[in-house]
Protein backbone atom coordinates (compact mmCIF):
# COMPACT_ATOMS: atom_id res chain seq x y z
CA UNK A 1 0.00 0.00 0.00
CA UNK A 2 0.73 3.27 -0.74
CA UNK A 3 1.73 6.33 1.64
CA UNK A 4 -1.65 7.86 0.44
CA UNK A 5 -3.50 4.83 1.33
CA UNK A 6 -2.45 5.19 4.73
CA UNK A 7 -3.18 8.45 4.83
CA UNK A 8 -6.27 8.49 3.53
CA UNK A 9 -7.19 5.31 5.73
CA UNK A 10 -6.76 8.10 8.65
CA UNK A 11 -8.48 10.89 7.59
CA UNK A 12 -11.49 9.70 9.76
CA UNK A 13 -12.35 10.11 13.33
CA UNK A 14 -13.01 7.21 13.94
CA UNK A 15 -10.13 5.05 12.64
CA UNK A 16 -7.81 7.14 14.76
CA UNK A 17 -9.90 6.25 17.58
CA UNK A 18 -9.14 2.48 16.76
CA UNK A 19 -5.76 3.10 16.26
CA UNK A 20 -5.17 4.53 19.67
CA UNK A 21 -7.48 1.84 21.40
CA UNK A 22 -6.16 -1.39 19.43
CA UNK A 23 -2.38 -0.25 21.05
CA UNK A 24 -3.75 -1.20 24.38
CA UNK A 25 -5.24 -4.28 23.61
CA UNK A 26 -6.47 -6.71 20.93
CA UNK A 27 -10.22 -6.49 20.17
CA UNK A 28 -13.06 -7.45 18.42
CA UNK A 29 -15.22 -5.18 16.08
CA UNK A 30 -17.96 -5.52 18.54
CA UNK A 31 -15.86 -4.97 21.53
CA UNK A 32 -14.30 -1.55 19.64
CA UNK A 33 -17.70 -0.37 19.14
CA UNK A 34 -18.71 -0.93 22.65
CA UNK A 35 -15.78 0.92 23.68
CA UNK A 36 -16.67 3.60 20.75
CA UNK A 37 -20.00 3.99 21.16
CA UNK A 38 -20.58 2.96 17.50
CA UNK A 39 -22.35 -0.55 16.21
CA UNK A 40 -20.27 -2.90 15.63
CA UNK A 41 -20.63 -2.99 11.90
CA UNK A 42 -19.47 0.46 11.77
CA UNK A 43 -16.70 -0.97 13.59
CA UNK A 44 -15.72 -3.59 11.28
CA UNK A 45 -16.05 -1.53 8.05
CA UNK A 46 -13.36 0.83 9.88
CA UNK A 47 -11.59 -1.96 10.94
CA UNK A 48 -11.69 -3.68 7.43
CA UNK A 49 -10.15 -0.07 6.08
CA UNK A 50 -7.35 -0.06 8.62
CA UNK A 51 -6.68 -3.56 8.11
CA UNK A 52 -6.10 -3.23 3.99
CA UNK A 53 -3.68 -0.87 4.25
CA UNK A 54 -1.77 -2.67 7.30
CA UNK A 55 -2.04 -0.40 10.29
CA UNK A 56 -4.16 -2.97 12.45
CA UNK A 57 -3.71 -7.10 11.77
CA UNK A 58 -5.60 -9.97 12.73
CA UNK A 59 -4.42 -11.39 15.91
CA UNK A 60 -6.30 -13.95 17.05
CA UNK A 61 -9.76 -15.40 16.12
CA UNK A 62 -12.04 -16.68 18.71
CA UNK A 63 -15.52 -18.54 18.66
CA UNK A 64 -18.34 -16.75 19.90
CA UNK A 65 -22.20 -17.86 19.82
CA UNK A 66 -21.09 -20.33 16.56
CA UNK A 67 -19.34 -17.51 14.36
CA UNK A 68 -15.59 -16.23 14.32
CA UNK A 69 -14.55 -13.15 15.55
CA UNK A 70 -11.28 -11.85 14.52
CA UNK A 71 -9.60 -9.96 16.74
CA UNK A 72 -7.73 -7.00 15.93
CA UNK A 73 -4.62 -5.25 17.41
CA UNK A 74 -2.51 -1.75 16.34
CA UNK A 75 1.19 -2.66 16.54
CA UNK A 76 3.64 -0.44 15.76
CA UNK A 77 3.39 3.11 16.67
CA UNK A 78 7.67 3.71 16.46
CA UNK A 79 7.30 4.69 12.65
CA UNK A 80 6.62 8.34 11.80
CA UNK A 81 2.41 8.30 11.73
CA UNK A 82 1.41 9.14 8.97
CA UNK A 83 4.29 8.75 6.97
CA UNK A 84 4.64 11.70 4.82
CA UNK A 85 2.91 10.98 0.87
CA UNK A 86 5.09 11.50 -1.93
CA UNK A 87 4.35 15.43 -3.76
CA UNK A 88 0.91 14.94 -5.39
CA UNK A 89 -2.31 17.10 -5.78
CA UNK A 90 -4.52 14.73 -4.13
CA UNK A 91 -1.48 14.40 -1.10
CA UNK A 92 -2.82 17.74 0.02
CA UNK A 93 -6.26 17.22 -0.35
CA UNK A 94 -5.72 14.09 2.30
CA UNK A 95 -3.74 15.39 4.22
CA UNK A 96 -6.32 18.38 4.94
CA UNK A 97 -8.59 15.46 5.98
CA UNK A 98 -6.45 14.04 8.49
CA UNK A 99 -5.86 17.33 10.09
CA UNK A 100 -9.48 17.64 10.22
CA UNK A 101 -10.25 14.69 11.89
CA UNK A 102 -7.06 14.88 14.25
CA UNK A 103 -9.13 18.35 15.10
CA UNK A 104 -12.24 16.77 15.56
CA UNK A 105 -9.95 14.01 17.54
CA UNK A 106 -8.76 17.21 19.75
CA UNK A 107 -12.01 18.52 20.05
CA UNK A 108 -13.54 15.06 21.78
CA UNK A 109 -10.64 14.13 23.98
CA UNK A 110 -10.78 17.74 24.96
CA UNK A 111 -13.73 17.85 26.45
CA UNK A 112 -12.86 14.52 28.99
CA UNK A 113 -9.79 16.58 30.00
CA UNK A 114 -9.44 16.17 34.00
CA UNK A 115 -6.60 17.41 36.57
CA UNK A 116 -3.26 16.30 37.00
CA UNK A 117 0.08 16.15 35.21
CA UNK A 118 -0.33 17.81 31.65
CA UNK A 119 1.37 19.86 29.02
CA UNK A 120 0.07 21.98 26.38
CA UNK A 121 2.46 23.76 23.98
CA UNK A 122 1.58 25.63 20.10
CA UNK A 123 5.22 26.92 18.64
CA UNK A 124 6.19 27.79 14.92
CA UNK A 125 9.87 28.76 15.32
CA UNK A 126 13.31 28.78 13.48
CA UNK A 127 15.64 26.17 14.81
CA UNK A 128 18.71 24.54 13.73
CA UNK A 129 18.78 21.29 12.23
CA UNK A 130 20.58 19.30 15.11
CA UNK A 131 17.53 20.90 17.62
CA UNK A 132 14.78 19.53 15.16
CA UNK A 133 16.40 16.34 15.07
CA UNK A 134 16.64 15.87 18.80
CA UNK A 135 13.01 17.08 19.83
CA UNK A 136 11.40 14.64 16.78
CA UNK A 137 13.46 12.07 18.45
CA UNK A 138 12.32 12.70 21.92
CA UNK A 139 8.86 13.34 20.91
CA UNK A 140 9.36 10.06 19.02
CA UNK A 141 10.03 8.17 22.62
CA UNK A 142 7.42 9.64 24.72
CA UNK A 143 4.86 8.23 21.91
CA UNK A 144 6.88 5.00 21.58
CA UNK A 145 6.83 4.51 25.77
CA UNK A 146 3.28 5.73 25.86
CA UNK A 147 1.74 2.77 23.14
CA UNK A 148 4.48 0.22 24.63
CA UNK A 149 2.33 0.69 28.52
CA UNK A 150 -1.03 0.69 26.85
CA UNK A 151 -3.34 -1.60 28.82
CA UNK A 152 -6.91 -2.94 27.57
CA UNK A 153 -9.66 -0.10 28.21
CA UNK A 154 -10.50 0.15 31.85
CA UNK A 155 -7.66 -1.57 33.09
CA UNK A 156 -7.64 -1.18 37.25
CA UNK A 157 -5.29 1.08 38.22
CA UNK A 158 -5.22 3.10 34.48
CA UNK A 159 -6.69 6.50 33.93
CA UNK A 160 -6.90 7.64 30.18
CA UNK A 161 -5.02 10.03 28.60
CA UNK A 162 -4.28 11.60 25.50
CA UNK A 163 -0.86 12.88 23.59
CA UNK A 164 -1.48 14.48 20.26
CA UNK A 165 1.77 16.10 18.90
CA UNK A 166 2.39 17.06 14.84
CA UNK A 167 5.74 18.22 14.10
CA UNK A 168 6.26 19.14 10.94
CA UNK A 169 8.83 21.71 8.88
CA UNK A 170 7.47 24.36 7.48
CA UNK A 171 8.21 26.09 4.03
CA UNK A 172 9.96 29.50 4.07
CA UNK A 173 7.22 32.01 3.28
Amino acid sequence: MSDLDELRATAHPIRLRLLSLLTGAAMSAAESGRELGVSQATASYHLRVLERVGLVTVVDVVRIRGGDAKRYRHLSSARPFPPEPTPAVAGDDLRAEYVEALVDELRRRSRLRTGGHQISTDAELWVDPETWRRVVHHVGQASSLLHAAAQPPRTPGTRPVSMTAALFPMRRR
